[in-house]
């Protein structure tokens, strides 16, 4: 059975390893979120990235898509352009 994502107060000041008041004073000061909007209800995820940033550890990165990947060259390509069209006018 897969873990759930979703987890009580409990869960997730378990599963962040901290009692729950140290859990509660991370919350309230801000670095980690409370719970989703309308439960009481922490999500996993979003714990994770707060953690993953308190401790300086980089979010990953969305793969690039086709689209992206072709918008990037272009820019790369136009800015070559534009800076090779500076030095031949001079």
């Amino acid at each position: 059975m897969r873990e759930p994502r979703l987890l009580t107060q409990t869960q997730a000041a378990q599963y962040c390893n901290l009692s729950p008041a140290q859990f509660n004073a991370w919350v309230r000061d801000g670095r980690i979120p409370g719970p989703l909007p309308g439960t009481h209800r922490w999500d996993k995820v979003a714990l994770d990235r707060d953690i993953d940033k308190l401790s300086g550890i980089a979010p990953k990165s969305e793969p690039e898509d086709a689209l992206e990947a072709w918008k990037r060259k272009r820019d790369a390509r136009r800015a070559e352009g534009t800076a090779q069209n500076k030095q031949k006018s001079r």
